[in-house]
């Protein structure tokens, strides 16, 4: 069973599919049987009426029409559902703000043609038909659509049909759009609850600008839009493939403009529901014994997806921190207001343009802009489309209207472009308005980037050679070791820096440089003659696994390029000396801040959420986006550095691991990393994966927010950790206890809640429980419901809160910290 999810903060849309191996026929028996009932009828005529508690049920049995309450016995609604599913199963409600007290309602089929529900012979409900009938007959078809025609026709020509005025659901072959011909706009509805179905604030349909497009709205107010259909799938769903179960159809002419898809698999159950709020909605969970709906995925997938987020000409990627930023040629209107995160006044034209000698750029990859102030023409192609926009001075923006093999259509932007998304990959390319200079600027990056790339790649060539040539000799005579790195170090093409050149940049090694210390030698700050600023990494030379820990941080971080990652600059071997040169972090590792009880006040709540979502996109890169599958190993505070914006990046790749095509785990006999940190299957068996990283992201997440190591606090009275404080705080209800004061006059308690809830999903005792980076990262940039999460590992000792709260605010816990580098595994 798979669940489609689109949401904003305030409501979202869910697809819901469930698939069983039993045909619709035989899902009676699967269900339970049919239900007790008065009367079962196939059709309502003019000589019949239906009863509340009697039924008319569709040929197969899968839909039925039914009188039924939600919680109150005091609402009575008419309404569709699943026959045979128990739970969620309502798809469509006659009187949803009206509902009846009692059970003498009575629904009838008019002479006309028309259905009319009647409640103490006042009418509550009826249908309407600009065609009167000869012989009506009503039906409730298979496909779950109630249907009024005339008795003896063959064709699908009804007087009147209840998919023409959808509820809050959508089943498969439903048009979600308008019949112009009729006016009839076809749009879900949200209800007020899940127990209340009187239409509430949010709908999600089709809104007729000249390019259409898909809009979840409040009133008047844009919350989410879904990007227009490009003919291939809508610009907003880059994931949104061809495949053997569904087709997807985008109808857009004279007559009618809507979207609709089917399922080629007879025994896939379907639907599509808006929900009003995003409070208190429904778990879907996957059940063998019920066949319960089960929630799969769901939109809007991460921040950027809140309509016009970054403001005019602004774009919004989720891989960037902030998210933010403006098109090429622009700038932010008011700068302190975008450093600061408000992005809602967007950006402006650094030069202005001047019409006659302007000329565009492209961007790959977007969801394209807002398309209300658009203008299509089908039946001129792209360059034609560039002509004329060029001729328009109004135009800022163009590109195909269908992107389907050699691409088709015109569509042109006018005025100011709105609520752009930047996807990591994509194929929907937008032309953006520049002025000459720009233009230039642009074509002298690009021959730059070709210089400097073709420049690299023979550098990288010499280098490697030199790099081979000059390690080849140093290491006749040396250690395994060294050995070792002539083996893995002739093909990286990696920047060698001369040690007298470290040895200046550090004012040789002096103490006033040093800034840090890790568990395989020091860290020092340095400046190079260009003015660089630069962090060296000088492994110990008494260090027994130096030279393996050197050889691996150059393998990995040489080849892996994200902006919360921390970039290695160069590396240097001479004098016996092992060194790794990194750019330089201006506000040092994550644990100098968060851990200190004054300078911890310098990081509020914006910027802790900011920075645990940063490390969290560094990791999904590693684990999923990066040429190599890496596991880090050792993710901890003390490895996240701090740029001078306080931006994430992770550090130390000494231990970290890489995993190829399908490989998933692996196991080693030298355990290596933090106590605190490690994940149970790792600590014990040696088994690590990327679930071992999500562990010790778990526990940062924790210590973020608590500003405290996960080590053991009040140890004079018991002996229970961070993650074990945390679990039991949850457990009772008063999680947000354990936040640093620091923080306690900016936190934003739903993100404050959300993000403990993830850290508990995070440490859980077994990897298969705990989430990958990219649920996360949905995780965190979303209201998504959250299961609950598992007693995780590491807690020796219960105990009550009472017992373990400190009202001082004192940090009882014990000032260490132990690394682990080796350790025996039977």
């Amino acid at each position: 069973m798979v669940i489609f999810k689109l949401s904003s903060s305030l409501s979202e849309v869910a697809w819901l599919l469930l698939h069983y191996n039993t045909t619709i026929q035989d899902n009676r028996e699967t269900f339970g049987g049919p239900s007790s009932i008065a009367g079962d009828f196939k059709s309502i005529t003019p000589s019949q009426f239906i009863r509340d508690g009697d039924t008319v049920s569709s040929p197969k049995g899968l839909f039925e029409l039914v009188f039924f309450n939600l919680k109150n016995p005091n609402k009575r609604y008419l309404g569709i559902q699943f026959k045979n599913i128990s739970t969620q199963n309502v798809v469509w409600v006659a009187n949803g703000g009206q509902p009846i007290n009692d059970s003498s309602a009575v629904l009838k089929l008019n002479s006309s043609g028309s259905l009319v529900l009647t409640h103490n012979n006042k009418v509550v409900w009826f249908t309407n038909s600009s065609t009167k009938a000869q012989k009506p007959v009503a039906q409730l078809l298979d496909t779950g659509n109630l249907v009024i025609k005339e008795e003896d026709s063959v064709d699908e020509t009804y007087l009147w049909q209840s998919f023409d005025y959808p509820s809050n659901t959508l089943l498969a072959g439903m048009k979600l759009g308008w019949d112009l011909k009729r006016n009839l706009n076809r749009r879900l509805t949200a209800w007020k609850s899940d127990d209340d179905p009187t239409p509430g604030d949010f709908t999600w349909g089709v809104v007729l600008n000249p390019y259409p497009d898909i809009y979840m709205m409040e009133g008047e107010t844009k919350l989410h839009r879904l990007g227009p259909w490009n003919g291939l799938r809508f610009s907003g769903m880059p994931e949104m493939k061809p495949n053997p179960v569904f087709s997807y159809n985008f109808v857009n002419n004279k007559e009618e403009v809507y979207y609709s898809w089917n399922s080629s698999d007879s025994s896939l159950i379907s639907k599509v529901v808006l929900n009003q709020t995003s409070k208190g909605r429904p778990r879907y969970t996957w059940s063998k014994s019920d066949k319960s709906w089960m929630l799969h995925s769901r939109m809007p997938v991460d921040y950027c997806d809140g309509y016009g987020l970054c403001g005019n000409n602004g774009y919004c990627s989720i891989t960037n921190s902030p998210v933010c930023d403006c098109l090429k040629g622009f700038e932010p209107k008011f700068p302190e207001k975008w450093n600061s995160m408000d992005w809602s006044r967007g950006c402006v034209r650094k030069p202005p343009l001047n019409c006659t000698s302007d000329g565009f750029v492209s961007m790959t990859g977007l969801k394209v802009p807002d398309t209300t102030n658009t203008s299509v023409d089908e039946s001129i192609g792209l360059e034609q489309c560039r002509d004329r926009c060029l001729k328009i001075c109004s135009c800022m923006a163009y590109r195909n209207t269908n992107i389907s093999g050699a691409g088709s259509g015109c569509v042109m932007w006018f005025g100011e472009l709105i609520d752009i998304k930047l996807f990591p990959v994509g194929d929907q390319v937008l032309y953006i308005r520049m002025p000459a200079s720009e233009l230039v600027e642009h074509r002298r990056n690009l021959r730059k980037k070709l210089v400097i790339s073709v420049s690299a790649a023979l550098g990288m060539v010499l280098l490697a050679i030199y790099f081979s040539y000059r390690f080849r000799r140093v290491i006749v005579g040396k250690s395994l070791a060294e050995s070792d790195y002539e083996r893995h170090m002739d093909d990286q093409d990696l920047p060698l820096l001369n040690f007298s050149t470290i040895i200046i940049a550090t004012d040789n090694f002096s103490k006033k440089n040093k800034i840090g210390e890790g568990g395989f030698g020091l860290v020092y700050m340095g400046k190079l003659g260009s003015g660089l600023e630069i962090a060296v990494k000088r492994l110990s030379q008494s260090s027994k696994q130096g030279m393996r820990e050197f050889i691996n941080e150059v393998k990995l971080i040489a080849n892996v390029q994200h902006r919360n990652l921390v970039k290695l600059i160069g590396c240097c071997i001479q004098k016996h000396e092992k060194l790794l040169v990194y750019e330089y972090m201006a506000n040092g590792s994550l644990d100098y801040l968060i851990f200190d009880r004054t300078k911890s006040q310098l990081l509020d709540w914006p910027k802790r959420f900011d920075i645990i979502c940063g490390i969290a996109r560094g990791l999904m890169y590693l684990h999923q986006d990066s040429r190599l599958r890496i596991v880090h190993r050792d993710l901890k505070a003390s490895n996240v550095l701090l740029d001078d914006t306080m931006n994430p990046k992770i550090s130390d790749f000494g231990m970290a691991r890489t995993f190829g095509g399908n490989q998933i785990e692996g196991n080693t006999n030298r355990i290596v990393g933090t106590y605190g940190y490690m994940a149970p299957e790792y600590a014990i068996d040696g088994q690590f994966s990327s679930k071992s990283d999500v562990f010790s992201f778990g526990v940062l997440i924790l210590e973020i927010i608590c500003g405290k190591k996960n080590r053991v606090l009040n140890r004079a009275k018991q002996t229970l950790n961070l993650v074990a404080y945390a679990w039991t705080f949850w457990k009772h209800g008063r999680a947000l206890q354990i936040i640093d004061s620091n923080i306690e006059d900016s936190c934003i308690v739903s993100e404050v809640s959300r993000c403990i809830h993830v850290g508990l999903l995070c440490v859980q005792q077994y990897p298969e429980d705990r989430p990958t980076m990219a649920d996360v990262i949905l995780m965190l940039g979303s209201e998504m419901a959250l299961d609950d999460p598992k007693e995780p590992s590491f807690i020796t000792r219960k105990e009550s809160i009472e017992a373990n709260s400190n009202s001082s605010g004192k940090d009882n816990s014990s000032n260490y910290e132990m690394t682990i580098t080796t350790l025996s595994v039977r």
